[in-house]
């Protein structure tokens, strides 16, 4: 798809009259079909085919030099991959059976036909773009591999399944049919929508709207606008969000709390690919490719009366669902390291060092509220951080988990007591051992990293091991 030209691949018109070549152009672009390239010369045909960038022909039958009949014929047996409709001046019924039995898509009349011919025109478009997204899909799983993979940098994972949606991903970012990207809340929808955004090629925009809340006529101001004088208060026009996002990406967000009213609405701009603003009666074309996102079951909302049916299965024509991060959980060491980073960035401090005990705290979270919930508890952390390493407090207080007095004193960089006023103070021997007890305990045993824990070399720490082994 680049910019207002549709579809993505030329479509070669054919006929011996320039006159009837530039009506027949017009009566395309008239709904939307401008990607077109004309030819009066039939014997120029199989040239421009030979060059690979078409696959849809409409032929005249009746032309000098090499007859539509004939040039059928060639086409199919030297590019079979091409489709043609016939366009004829006579309405023969023998002669239409012929050509489709030869191998033409479809069979239309000059002039009496051009609603028809329009709608076939539209349907061969579907058809080849659902070829060519299949070929793409079948060579991506086949070859494991992403044609662009720094369209995908801003979402962070290692996860199979999360490779698998970005190469079907890959497969469809150019078609003009809708995509519906599920998922759970706070599992990353809108910069997998971007990913769309930058893999289609759009020139245009990508403009985001989340319709939760939004009542029928908001909604509808807001996606069509309006023209002067079309309501109360409507002093000057005001473009609507369809006509910002033209020749880019037009991104609902949950789509599934969307008013009945308004879901009327939406369908017919989806079948017809046309809207009127509000108080004009002159429709405009829709240019810019419409992706939705929804947290909710559309299914079980659409049998329980909630969402139309109708509007469901146009929707879903392209469909990825986002696992949970609970899915996941492989990527939750390098979802905690980014936003660590991102987080000291931002309060401007160094990075901390995590303690090892906090990714298995995390593993055994279920994270309700997915990537976002654990970013929040990153940022959370990063912002009462003092000492060098990471305090778990605000992770245990997220997750629910009852937080020691070690951790409220780290949280605070030491300030605070450990010890109870009603209680002796231990000998400064106990002591040592109980930290380093503890030390090896927060490192299961690893004792590199027990000794970094407490500020000791690792030989030092190494020392007291053995020596407090060898006393009786």
């Amino acid at each position: 798809m680049s910019d207002s030209l549709y579809p993505s691949f030329p479509i070669l018109l054919v006929d011996d009259e320039p006159a009837w070549l530039r009506s027949l152009s017009m009566t395309l672009a008239v709904s939307g079909i401008n990607n077109t390239v004309r030819c009066t010369d039939s014997r120029k045909v199989l040239d421009i085919l030979a060059e690979g960038e078409v696959p849809l022909v409409l032929l005249d039958l009746n032309m000098p030099h090499l007859g539509g009949e004939a040039l059928l014929e060639r086409i199919v047996e030297e590019h079979p991959g091409v489709g043609v409709i016939i366009i004829s001046g006579m309405n023969q019924i023998e002669t239409a059976v012929g050509c489709i039995q030869r191998g033409a898509f479809d069979y239309f009349v000059k002039t009496v036909e051009e609603d028809r011919l329009v709608t076939g025109v539209q349907r061969a478009i579907q058809v080849i773009d659902l070829q060519r997204e299949n070929r793409a899909l079948r060579s991506h799983f086949l070859n494991d591999r992403l044609e662009c993979p720094e369209a995908f940098s801003d979402i962070v994972t290692a996860d199979k399944g999360m490779r698998s949606v970005f190469q079907y991903l890959e497969s469809v970012a150019r078609s003009r049919q809708p995509l519906l990207i599920t998922g759970e809340s706070g599992t990353g929808k809108e910069l997998v929508a971007r990913a769309v955004h930058t893999l289609s090629g759009c020139k245009g925009p990508m403009v985001s709207v989340n319709v939760a809340g939004l009542d029928d006529n908001v909604f509808a101001d807001t996606l069509f606008g309006h023209v002067r004088g079309a309501f109360t208060g409507a002093d000057a026009a005001r473009k609507g969000m369809i006509e910002q996002a033209a020749g880019g990406t037009l991104f609902l967000d949950e789509i599934g709390d969307l008013s009945i009213p308004s879901q009327v609405k939406l369908l017919r701009l989806l079948q017809e690919g046309e809207y009127f603003p509000l108080g004009s009666d002159q429709p405009r074309r829709i240019s810019a490719r419409i992706v939705f996102a929804t947290h909710h079951d559309l299914k079980a909302r659409q049998a329980a009366g909630s969402f139309r049916k109708d509007l469901y299965y146009r929707l879903r024509a392209h469909h990825v669902h986002i696992p949970a991060l609970r899915e996941r959980k492989d990527d939750i060491p390098l979802l905690l390291e980014h936003f660590l980073d991102e987080a000291a960035g931002e309060f401007d401090k160094k990075k901390p060092t995590a303690p090892k005990e906090l990714a298995v705290l995390l593993a055994n979270y279920e994270f309700p509220g997915n990537i976002r919930e654990l970013k929040a508890m990153v940022y959370d952390a990063i912002s009462t951080h003092k000492s060098r390493m990471l305090s778990m407090e605000a992770f245990r207080r997220a997750v629910g988990q009852p937080v020691t007095s070690a951790e409220k004193t780290e949280a605070t960089g030491g300030e605070g007591s450990v010890f109870s006023a009603s209680q002796p103070l231990p000998h400064l021997h106990d002591v040592a051992d109980l930290l380093v007890a503890e030390a090896m305990r927060r490192a299961e045993g690893n004792q590199s990293i027990a000794s970094r824990l407490i500020g000791i070399s690792q030989p030092a720490l190494s020392k007291r091991l053995k020596k407090k082994r060898a006393e009786p």
